[in-house]
């Protein structure tokens, strides 16, 4: 076995087709005489006890020291694999086992391929943006967390609506009542933003999406902000709480009268690519659109 080469695998242990792909896939790899981790609570499913459990409480401890993480399962699971290694810069190989699968490069018809391109080391890394949110009461602060997708301020399930504030950059934009509003990165415009009616956004676009939900007013159309903008979103009414939720992953009870801060964080998440197809390839083939009649690219045009 290489000590110096570890793949973390992040596996969907709901789905027993996740597991039997995390199995062969891990064999596969440890055949190769590569090093192969699973999280602790992940660990037991896999059943092959050269497999090294490793730390799945704290932040990022997963993939510490790992090369690679390979995530085995739809979007939630990738979103899972991208906290497992938060912090320490290593890429996810995403294979799509789920329905849409947006954030996967891969199909699972594609497993020999990731294990001879992870053997091999034949993927480039691109890095996405995140978004960073803090709330805040009375001027202090009581949750900070961080998002690949999106977060999102939405009424509690036993209020009918949230009155919101938004500032853009110091500068007030507007007041909504409304269901609560998305603040989405590119990698997230595919997501929950663009089920609320938002704008696709390339991933190479820098930039910030903030799409308001239900909101019942004159001017609530998705905005597309720059990368540095720094959103502010209070709640006006004093009696209702509302959630943030970061990914739809972790929830944060907001207090009453809260304050949230939205900026892009320092910290990107790093994926690895074996392929180089354009987005709109992606897009077609995630979406199922229809391209029937398409020409091809007209000679001489640039």
């Amino acid at each position: 076995m290489d000590a110096d080469r570890t793949v973390l695998i992040v596996t969907n242990t709901r789905r027993p087709e996740a597991i039997e792909a995390a199995r062969r896939t891990a064999q596969s790899l440890l055949d190769h005489g590569l090093g192969v981790a699973a999280p602790e609570d992940e660990w037991p499913a896999l059943g092959i006890d050269a497999i090294a459990a490793v730390d799945a409480e704290t932040e990022g401890a997963a993939a510490k020291g790992c090369e690679l993480v390979v995530v085995l399962g739809g979007d939630g699971t990738l979103l899972r694999g991208a906290e497992r290694a938060r912090g320490t810069g290593v890429p996810l190989l995403g294979v799509n086992l789920g329905h849409v699968g947006f954030l996967a490069e891969l199909e699972r018809e594609d497993l020999e391929e990731v294990v001879e391109a992870v053997v091999a080391r034949d993927y480039r890394v691109e890095h996405r943006m995140t978004v960073d949110a803090r709330v805040l009461a009375d001027g202090q602060e009581v949750a900070h967390t961080w998002a690949l997708n999106e977060v999102t301020v939405e009424k509690a399930p036993e209020d009918r609506m949230l009155e919101l504030l938004v500032a853009l950059d110091g500068r007030p934009l507007s007041r909504w009542l409304c269901d609560g509003v998305v603040c989405a990165t590119p990698t997230g415009s595919t997501a929950y933003a663009f089920s609320a009616g938002g704008p696709i956004i390339w991933p190479e676009v820098e930039a910030m999406l903030l799409v308001p939900l239900s909101a019942h007013a004159l001017f609530a159309r998705p905005l597309v902000t720059a990368p540095t903008s720094f959103i502010v979103i209070e709640s006006v009414a004093p009696a209702k709480q509302g959630v943030l939720w970061a990914d739809g992953r972790r929830a944060f009870t907001l207090p009453h009268s809260a304050r949230i801060e939205v900026r892009r964080h320092p910290e990107p998440v790093s994926f690895a690519r074996l392929r180089d197809a354009p987005f709109t390839d992606r897009l077609v083939a995630k979406f199922a659109l229809p391209i029937d009649g398409w020409r091809g690219a007209a000679e001489g045009r640039r």
